[in-house]
Parts: structure tokens; sequence; C-alpha cells
């Protein structure tokens, strides 16, 4: 099961059991009262809708939760911390191939005998590529004849509107076939299919205002009712299962009605589990 299949049945299981889902609500604002959220504002095919709530589990970038506040409500320091937060945006390109140029060369056994990785971090400096998934090795259940085809994910670091952001998807798609074929990974008459997507704020940074990152949080926790999730929602790299275990932590808090956050902005603070360089 991957991760969006992962989210359709906890959708499925969430209506099951009597809860509700609205989609396509846009939060622009959020209300106030006694050191309380009461409210928030949502944008819904071009009309407002406010939704009233008792406790609100935020996974928003926390620069979008802080700006949509009534900026009577929240001090000038913080309002500039948040409106500092630094992100990299993210655009992927999945494109399918008839095969690879590159060989497998280890003693690991694989469909087809394609390279074994699940990721290749792109060292290149002559192309913008990042990274390159193959969706083969996570799963070949990811890929409608695996035996015959490659589907590889290209990763693009980029910010909102650069030139990058502002391609349109043939042009941008094109670019990024030229690049793997530049490094050797594919010849371009091999390729049979392409998507691109583009995610905001798909990478919270560590740079700018971050530094005073823990004065915003010490401010979130003054509202008794807010739980921030999540990358977004903590301003925090973390993976899919570090996000998850930030929700697990809040709903704990919740049920046992602990007042102190600290536990859900611990997750993934331990030195011992990030990474180092050899």
């Amino acid at each position: 099961m991957d991760h969006g299949e992962l989210w359709e049945v906890l959708a499925e299981r969430i209506v099951e059991q009597g809860g509700k889902i609205l989609k396509s609500h846009k939060v622009i604002s959020t209300n106030i009262k006694n050191n309380k959220i009461v409210s928030v504002e949502c944008e819904v095919n071009g009309n407002k809708e406010e939704i009233i709530g008792d406790i609100f589990i935020s996974s928003m970038p926390i620069k979008d939760l802080i700006i949509g506040m009534k900026k009577e409500e929240v001090p000038k320091e913080i309002l500039n911390i948040a409106n500092g937060l630094p992100y990299r945006d993210f655009i992927t390109v999945g494109v399918l191939v008839k095969k690879l140029k590159i060989r497998n060369e280890t003693k690991i056994k694989t469909l087809s005998n394609i390279v074994p990785d699940t990721w290749i971090y792109v060292q290149e400096p002559e192309v913008h590529l990042g990274r390159i998934q193959i969706f083969n090795n996570w799963s070949p259940y990811l890929v409608k004849n695996p035996e015959e085809n490659v589907w590889l994910g290209l990763e693009y670091f980029a910010n909102e509107d650069d030139k990058y952001w502002n391609m349109d998807d043939k042009e941008f798609i094109n670019f990024s076939i030229d690049e793997l074929e530049k490094i050797g990974i594919i010849n371009k008459e091999d390729v049979l299919d392409t998507h691109r997507e583009k995610v905001k704020k798909a990478y919270p940074a560590y740079f700018d205002t971050y530094s005073d990152i823990d004065k915003l949080i010490k401010y979130i926790d003054t509202y008794e009712n807010l739980y921030c999730v999540g990358r977004n929602g903590q301003h925090r790299y973390n993976n899919m299962d570090h996000s998850m275990l930030t929700a697990i932590e809040a709903v704990n808090n919740i049920k046992n009605n602990i007042k102190d956050n600290s536990n859900i902005w611990n997750v993934n603070t331990e030195k011992t589990y990030h990474e180092k360089r050899s």
C-alpha cells in the first residue's frame, strides 16, 4: 500500500465511523477568543464559510497559520518570524521508459535486472535535477508492466515563481528528459509516457528566521486547543513516519487532557537519528 492508498483507506474508515471530511476547503483565516481557536474561515467554490470547532489540528504551513490569524491578535515579532520562514518548493516529473541505459553491476537481483536503487542522488553540476526515484524498486505493483518498463520520478527543488516553476508542463517535461539523457540515464526515444506535478512549500528550510522558531512554538502553545503536526505544521523536515507520529502524539494529548505539547514538538529531535556525513 502506498501513501496515497493509506490515506484513502483512512478517509473511508472515518466516514464509516460517522466522521465527515470536507474537501476543497481552503483555510484563509482563524478566529480567536480567550486563547482558543473558535473557528476557521474557508474559501469554498469562491465563497466564504465559517467552521466552528472545539479542537484544531493543523498540518498547514506555520507561516500560513500565523499570517491567517487576525493581525491584532499576533505580536509583531511573532508575525515577522512566521513571515520569514523559508521553504523550498518541489517539482516532480514521472517518466515511463522502455529501459534504462545504466546497468545493474551489483550482485543484487532485481526484476529485469535493472539497477537496484530506489533513489539516485544526482551530483552532476551541469543539470538542475536533484534526485531520481525508480518506482519499480519500491514495488513492482506501482508499474503496469514492470518486466518491460521502468517508471522514474525526477525530483527538482525550486522556488515558487522561479523560471523552472513557471515553465509550462510540456516545456518542463522536455527539459527534464533532456537532462536525463545528458547524464546517461535514458535514451530520449525510449520514453513512453510522462506526468508533472508541482508542490508548494514541500521542504521547510532551516535559515532566515528559523533561528527564532522556539519563540514561534512558544506562542503557538498559548492556544490550548491548537495542535501543530506534520512536516509543514511543525516546519521540520520530518519523514512520513515522523509526521504520523506527531499526529498520534497530538491525539494522545487530546484524549488524556495533557496540556503540555512538548512531546509533539520533540518528535524527530533526537540527535542519534540524524544522518552524518562520513
